[in-house]
């Protein structure tokens, strides 16, 4: 019998057969896993509702739910039930077909929404990829931009911004951390600081005059990834008169807070703007890989064979999205989630009343909370998150400074309470080993 290399035939490469001299050289493989992600040494098996179990049967209450993607929970049995249904009848068949789960999702989207259609995809990258050529296609067809190289249509985006990983959207994300090591960036994308009126309304004016000229703006009605900002109503609804002012697209970026995690059904309803175009993913499948970008009739640009995604919109993950939507429907999770929010900041901020050598500040909206660390508070968001793993508590760090909670949106009082104490004796073993 061959010898196992980790879990190789001695034989057998993580490529295939290396042939069968015996002087091949064989290099063992560890983890044939990309290393992409600096993981926590933590292995989750199995899950139930807020809670995780790891490989030596630890339980974890999980304030991070697949970073705000799991809205009904691990395991949820309205969702299984669901899927398993779906799967007995068909999972895939592709878009060159009409597919009724496909036109359901997207009815239920657009008759809850402020939009008329929708592109499926598989991800909130290929979301925002969809909605940066939506916006070139509107620069040239409806602002008569031209194609020259560097004054081509231009997208102007928020610093601190994060809008994905792929390059048009890495290029569009306002943080050049992103950036480094994969220039050159796509050209067309401009930043300015997010919430400052005065200093868009000159970029916008500048860019008018001199160009390139404004095709759209992209916006997260709330940053996630930058640090938990919320928008300001004020700042946005200027940015709605300019870009009507000029026929320039506004397009919000709603992958992390749509889909109920505000307290509304869409980020966009806290700012009492509407946008021509919204990206979803995250929270509308459950935990089923799904991306969407919905839009108003008047700036569907794109005509057959302009656009597509294989996968995208499969009778699977649109089955996974109707039931999520369903489910939040009927078990009355924005309310909830209004409740929930509010609690949350409340503890939250007796935290920061308790340790205020430690903590500045608490924003968000709903059930998406950002805890604010001192600059000299000693210690980082990672730092923090990871000795809260150490005491049963799941978090994610939103940059160096901030403690993010993104909880399942059924998550209960209870748990918040649970979850805010296992935070505060995490931060007590830290400052005690100090």
């Amino acid at each position: 019998m061959p010898e196992l290399v980790d879990g190789l035939d001695s034989k057998s490469s993580a490529f295939g057969h290396v042939g069968s001299s015996p002087t091949a050289p064989i290099t063992p493989i560890t983890d044939p896993v990309m290393d992409t992600y600096a993981r926590f040494p933590l292995e989750l098996v199995r899950g139930r509702g807020v809670w995780l179990w790891d490989s030596d049967g630890n339980r974890y209450l999980d304030c991070v739910a697949g970073i705000a993607v799991c809205a009904l929970g691990h395991s949820d049995r309205r969702l299984k039930a669901a899927l398993c249904r779906q799967l007995g009848r068909l999972q895939h068949v592709s878009n060159l077909y009409r597919i009724p789960e496909q036109q359901q999702l997207a009815a239920q989207i657009t008759e809850r929404s402020c939009f008329d259609r929708v592109f499926f995809c598989n991800s909130g990258a290929e979301a925002n990829e969809a909605a940066i050529k939506l916006a070139r296609k509107h620069g040239h067809t409806v602002r008569g931009i031209g194609n020259e190289p560097g004054r081509g249509p231009l997208i102007l985006t928020a610093q601190a911004s994060f809008h994905g990983r792929t390059l048009a959207a890495v290029s569009a994300t306002g943080q050049p951390k992103y950036h480094q090591g994969f220039e050159p960036m796509v050209e067309g994308f401009r930043y300015f600081p997010y919430n400052d009126t005065a200093a868009f309304e000159s970029l916008f004016a500048a860019c008018e005059v001199e160009g390139p000229r404004v095709a759209a703006v992209l916006l997260e009605p709330l940053q996630g990834e930058g640090g938990v900002i919320p928008g300001d109503p004020a700042f946005f609804a200027r940015v709605r008169q300019l870009c009507d002012q000029h026929g320039v697209l506004l397009i919000f970026d709603e992958v992390q807070i749509g889909v109920g995690r505000s307290g509304c059904l869409w980020g966009y309803e806290q700012l009492g703007v509407e946008p021509d175009a919204f990206t979803l993913a995250k929270g509308l499948g459950g935990g089923i890989p799904i991306g969407a970008l919905a839009v108003k009739k008047a700036v569907d640009h794109f005509k057959p064979g302009e656009h597509a995604s294989t996968f995208g919109g499969n009778p699977f993950a649109c089955r996974a999205g109707l039931t999520v939507l369903a489910e939040i429907e009927r078990r009355r999770l924005l309310p909830h989630v209004q409740r929930m929010g509010e609690m949350l900041q409340l503890l939250l901020s007796d935290l920061v009343g308790r340790h205020p050598t430690v903590f500045e500040a608490v924003r968000g909206w709903g059930l998406l909370q950002g805890l604010v660390l001192r600059a000299d508070a000693g210690l980082t968001a990672p730092e923090l998150v990871k000795a809260a793993m150490a005491q049963g508590l799941l978090l994610v760090p939103a940059g160096p400074a901030v403690v993010r909670f993104v909880p399942p949106l059924v998550i209960q009082a209870r748990e918040l309470r649970r979850a805010v104490a296992c935070l505060e004796r995490a931060l007590q073993e830290l400052r005690g080993a100090a």
